[in-house]
């Protein structure tokens, strides 16, 4: 089967695009929007809509493939691609990208994935911006399942020898920074993994020593423990600190793993994640923090965990942190790594090397990927997957869910 046309589709995505280093030189917040003038070029506003391109393959039978480009909240920061706006990258899309596809014939979603995350634009002489590839390969592999009538979870497992999950995948909810309210909804939905937190700010969320996150860690063991819907309700706590315990430790990593430790028997009985405790600000020195502050824990016999995210951007990136033991969990943000291709080998490159493979992704995309996505997870099975798109626990949690939900229904109707 042929895909005879590719067209796209301007969209809005779950979220904001950010800008970052505007952010960090004191915007302030005046209701949803911030004060101030953007420092990050593309940007008009610090905080502006976020926006997508849905790629649709017209196929020969007259089906319809299509996935959904989008980048991150914090697009154009940390030497990530610039901000992607609809407008701007429709075009090249229809120039650059349907001639690799338009035409030819659906083949295996390995090779058809290939064409695009690692052509190099005529234009730029540079490879193509990740939102671009995270999109084009959605939809090459929804054109693969629909070709040979399988799930796209189906053609991943069969192409790269996985078995498919015979339970869905633990889905970590995100609360943004209404950490309270957010975490009751985790709560009586019975998310698996609780609730991100964002602790991204010293004075105001984390505390000078740290005691902030104590007194909310506290709060919310009691709080699962007074409302869990079921008996056996056993989440992971899993906070995102952003680098903040390294501001308030000086990057000392015995006191950092002391503090994590800490926070590990408030939490208990239950587990603990502590995502990003320290931004060194740049990639080897991350690698190096992380790799000693896991050491400094297990010496100590700190049974929590810590979760690399800044400077692990890519499929590169995720296999150095493993290589190096930096942390004892990765996560694989979806729209950093390019085409999907990339998030399925760093989710079994970390399986394969004893990291925990955390499939993430951003607020900032939108239902399609997050479907898609889910289609990954269930082939691939990571320790959990990210609830997305958005920030208000519902949507998000329900996307995810469903979706692995109907492909595990489904798979099993077939093993029958």
């Amino acid at each position: 089967m042929k895909i005879t046309k590719l067209i796209c589709a301007p969209g809005k995505t779950g979220f904001f695009f950010d800008d970052q280093k505007a952010i960090k030189q004191g915007a302030k917040n005046d209701g949803a929007f911030y004060e101030g003038a953007p420092a990050t070029p593309g940007f008009t506003s610090v905080r502006q809509a976020g926006e997508s391109i849905s790629v649709i393959f017209v196929l020969e039978n007259g089906a319809f493939a299509h996935g959904d480009c989008a980048a991150v909240q914090y697009s154009g920061a940390g030497g990530r691609d610039p901000l992607f706006l609809a407008e701007n990258f429709i075009p090249i899309i229809e120039k650059e990208i349907a001639p690799l596809y338009v035409g030819k014939e659906i083949t295996l979603f390995r090779e058809m994935a290939d064409r695009v995350d690692k052509a190099v634009s005529p234009s730029t002489g540079k490879i193509y911006h990740t939102a671009i590839r995270y999109g084009v390969t959605q939809a090459c592999l929804d054109a693969v399942a629909k070709s040979q009538s399988k799930l796209m979870a189906q053609v991943i497992a069969e192409e790269y020898g996985t078995e498919m999950s015979k339970t869905i995948i633990p889905i970590f909810s995100q609360s943004g920074d209404d950490r309270y309210l957010n975490a009751d909804k985790m709560i009586m939905k019975a998310a698996d993994v609780l609730p991100h937190a964002l602790f991204n700010h010293v004075e105001t969320k984390v505390g000078l020593k740290g005691e902030k996150i104590k007194e909310y860690i506290q709060w919310l063991r009691d709080r699962i423990l007074k409302l869990k819907p079921f008996d056996s309700y056993n989440p992971v706590i899993h906070i995102d600190v952003y680098g903040t315990l390294g501001i308030v430790f000086d990057n000392n990593f015995e006191a950092i793993a002391h503090y994590i430790g800490e926070l590990s028997e408030i939490a208990k009985p239950f587990h603990l994640r502590v995502e990003g405790p320290v931004d060194m600000g740049e990639k080897a020195a991350q690698i190096d923090a992380l790799r000693i502050i896991r050491q400094k824990m297990e010496e100590k016999g700190i049974t929590a965990e810590i979760v690399a995210d800044e400077w692990c951007n890519t499929l590169q990136d995720v296999i150095d942190f493993s290589r190096h033991k930096a942390g004892h969990m990765a996560q694989i943000k979806t729209p950093d790594l390019g085409g999907i291709n990339n998030s399925i080998e760093a989710v079994l490159y970390c399986k394969q090397h004893n990291m925990g493979a955390y499939l993430g992704g951003t607020c900032n995309e939108t239902n399609r990927s997050a479907e898609i996505c889910a289609h990954v997870a269930m082939a691939t099975s990571p320790v959990q997957y990210l609830a997305k798109p958005g920030m208000g626990v519902d949507e998000g949690y329900m996307i995810v869910y469903n979706e692995m939900s109907r492909i595990l229904t489904i798979n099993s109707q077939r093993d029958e």
